[in-house]
């Protein structure tokens, strides 16, 4: 057992802790007509949160919800209203991240600073270098629906194990609680397989609580896996999933056990896309990368997607128009990506500068070829 961590709230509606938080969330914001209109009266406006928290007044928005084309996938966005609602997620986090942080073990990197894709490719990088007969295969999974089937009653019982203030309990309790994402395709499933249906279930995807959360979740399930099942090289980003391993045998065997885990602790079941393989023959595909030894290649999807990004600026430029900040801030996320890995056919170019808050295009981009 964990020793319960008390007497935390009070940093929560701290001012410092508030104003703080409105600084984080507005970042890349300040254009909101909200961010504007409370920040003629920020003090009056962080003072009502303030009340609210201290008085348990506090109650979730209503959420807007959209659709994303994320690729070939289209994901439900749930948005809340940036006050009061953001600003108090970031206080909440701010004083609850840094001990969420210690349970979660090293190779976990989605939404941790100082982490992430980059961090994690150099370990997965490292250890195929350097460990060669330990990971001829490799056990590659995600969870089906993730964010959907989060069960509200699960997660809130993990926060109890870590959290003792009844308080910063109340006020997790009531974000958890204020929306469910259960899909009803899972139900159906879940019904034919004669399977429990639990409907309290999924956090939003959008909300700076969920992030956090999705990573805690899985959390129990990653000491299992390091601490019960002895896995020395496993990997989460959020709910994608690696283990590498020099017995083929042994990882089928552990996918089985995976699944029985997952559903009879956290009611959560695999994708059924899941795969054993030779990780120097496939190469090990994971973080928008295909990992192999001694060398690393940007993934078939990635290129394609930075092809049609840069091809769309690249006509907008030639027709006479000025780049946008965000066509700017995609060109440079192109260029991190791809410095990343051997692109030995695939090469991007740019030269860009400031004139008067605009972004100027003094070369094209150039392609030669694919991906290996």
């Amino acid at each position: 057992m964990v020793k319960r961590i008390g007497n935390l709230y009070g940093s929560v509606f701290d001012m410092r802790n508030l104003e703080l938080a409105h600084k984080h969330a507005k970042k890349g914001k300040g254009w909101y007509t909200e961010v504007k209109q409370l920040e003629k009266d920020l003090d009056g406006g962080l003072r009502n949160i303030q009340r609210m928290l201290i008085n348990h007044e506090y109650s979730t928005s209503n959420y807007e919800m959209f659709l994303k084309q994320e690729g070939d996938k289209e994901r439900k966005i749930y948005k809340l209203p940036y006050y009061p609602d953001r600003i108090v997620q970031w206080a909440l986090m701010q004083v609850v991240s840094p001990y969420i942080e210690r349970h979660l073990i090293r190779d976990t990197y989605s939404a941790i600073p100082g982490r992430g894709i980059h961090d994690g490719l150099k370990r997965i990088q490292d250890v195929m270098y350097w460990n060669h007969d330990d990971c001829r295969y490799c056990l590659k999974f995600d969870i089906r629906h993730y964010y959907q089937n989060i069960v509200h009653a699960i997660l809130f019982a993990q926060y109890c194990r870590m959290f003792k203030d009844e308080e910063l309990l109340w006020l997790m309790l009531e974000i958890i609680s204020s929306i469910n994402t259960f899909d009803e395709e899972d139900e159906w499933e879940m019904v034919l397989a004669g399977l429990d249906v639990i409907y309290e279930c999924g956090v939003p995807i959008g909300n700076y609580f969920s992030q956090w959360s999705g990573n805690f979740y899985l959390s129990v399930f990653d000491h299992w896996i390091k601490e019960v099942m002895g896995i020395k090289y496993y990997y989460r980003y959020m709910d994608d999933c690696v283990v590498l391993h020099g017995d083929k045998d042994f990882l089928h065997a552990l996918r089985v056990e995976i699944e029985k885990f997952l559903w009879d602790v956290l009611h959560l079941r695999l994708k059924g896309n899941w795969q054993v393989f030779p990780s120097y023959v496939r190469g090990v595909d994971y973080l928008g990368y295909r990992v192999f030894d001694g060398y690393t290649l940007l993934r078939k999807k990635a290129t394609k997607q930075i092809k049609a990004s840069c091809k769309r600026i690249g006509t907008k430029v030639r027709d006479g128009n000025l780049m946008s900040y965000s066509d700017f801030c995609s060109l440079n996320s192109h260029l991190g990506w791809s410095e990343k890995a051997d692109c030995f056919r695939f090469n991007l170019n740019h030269i860009y500068t400031f004139e008067e808050n605009a972004c100027q295009f003094y070369r094209d981009v150039i392609w030669m070829g694919d991906t290996r």
